[in-house]
């Protein structure tokens, strides 16, 4: 069976406003060219994948929401950071569905400022209807699962028929699926167009999208490299939990593409200060992308890999001439919850 074949016997909800286009960031790369030239930059407008203000995890829930189904919920229950995207989807997806939803909002970043509370994906997520609770740690990924579960066995005490999406890596990498689909659009794309791609810039925070994506890749012959910015853990631990999300995916869907010793790509040089906490580095990059391409990213991910991709345009990592596809995973609400900081100067 092909690789897009075995996805196709997984249940799947397709809500996702696909395939998203690929543009070119001509008017950037001319802002950062040196002596040499510009490079290419291109984008990959996964911002544009529809409900609930798109994003990527759309793609990632458009699996986990059809096994939901498939199993006969009724509910479905969720844990992330405070302004999460992957809740203000899930939120979202689940009214387009009929399921109630559950959201477990995590303590991950040290703000308390009414904005942050309030605003940006917390609004959304209460617009879409989700109830809300509350776990006061942010990096205790079996404690936000376990009380993911407690909260299931009350709501099945009540009739309800729940299901958890889980944050921990003991679990199926449903989510990842979305993306080796979306490495297979991405290929047909390139191939239509005759571009050649040279490195794909993506952020690496759950792994989902990254261990998908590279995953996706290989299995379907494409020796792109892919290069994952940290925006929640340090190199080393991210990388190793990369290499566990490759084989986890292969052992869900019984096969191995096998992986060369420099597949994994980390670079956490712009994750400082931290998960959710503006730089500098960040905060440039986000206003580059409104000013130069009118193109709006995140605080937390998109405006960081982002942030990194003109670091090594400036450092020559990036060099002229070479063509480079910036996977922007949408996530602009938060725009509104961190807006004074985004605006800061100094």
């Amino acid at each position: 069976m092909s690789v897009i074949g075995l996805l196709d016997v997984r249940p799947r909800v397709r809500l996702g406003h696909l395939p998203t286009p690929v543009e070119p960031m001509d008017n950037l790369a001319r802002r950062l060219a040196g002596h040499g030239g510009a490079p290419r930059l291109l984008v990959k407008r996964d911002d544009c994948t529809g409900i609930g203000f798109g994003g990527n995890k759309v793609r990632q829930l458009e699996f986990y929401l059809g096994d939901a189904l498939a199993a006969g919920a009724d509910t479905v229950l969720i844990t992330g950071a405070v302004q999460s995207n992957f809740v203000r989807t899930c939120a979202a997806m689940a009214a387009r569905l009929g399921l109630a939803c559950h959201a477990q909002l995590e303590e991950r970043v040290p703000r308390n400022d009414p904005l942050y509370r309030g605003g940006g994906n917390v609004l959304l997520d209460r617009i879409a209807g989700a109830t809300i609770h509350s776990y006061p740690e942010g990096e205790d990924e079996a404690g936000a699962d376990r009380a993911l579960e407690a909260l299931a066995d009350r709501l099945r005490a009540e009739g309800r028929r729940p299901y958890v999406i889980h944050l921990g890596t003991d679990h199926p990498p449903l989510g990842a699926l979305g993306y080796v689909a979306m490495a297979d659009e991405l290929l047909g794309q390139l191939a239509a167009t005759g571009t050649i791609v040279d490195r794909i810039f993506l952020a690496s925070g759950s792994a989902a999208t990254h261990t998908g994506t590279l995953w996706g890749l290989r299995a379907l012959g494409s020796a792109i490299p892919v290069v994952g910015i940290c925006v929640r853990r340090a190199a080393a631990l991210q990388a190793a939990r990369v290499r566990a999300g490759l084989d986890r995916i292969s052992a869900l869907l019984g096969h191995d593409p096998g992986f060369a010793a420099d597949d994994v790509r980390v670079d956490d040089a712009v994750l400082a200060p931290g998960y959710g906490r503006l730089n500098a580095a960040t905060r440039e990059a986000i206003a580059l992308a409104g000013a130069t391409e009118g193109l709006f990213v995140d605080p937390v991910y998109s405006g960081r890999v982002l942030a990194a991709l003109v670091a090594a345009v400036r450092d020559g990592s990036v060099a002229a001439g070479e063509s480079v596809l910036f996977v922007h995973t949408g996530g602009q609400p938060a725009l509104f919850a961190y807006g004074d900081d985004v605006l800061a100067t100094g």
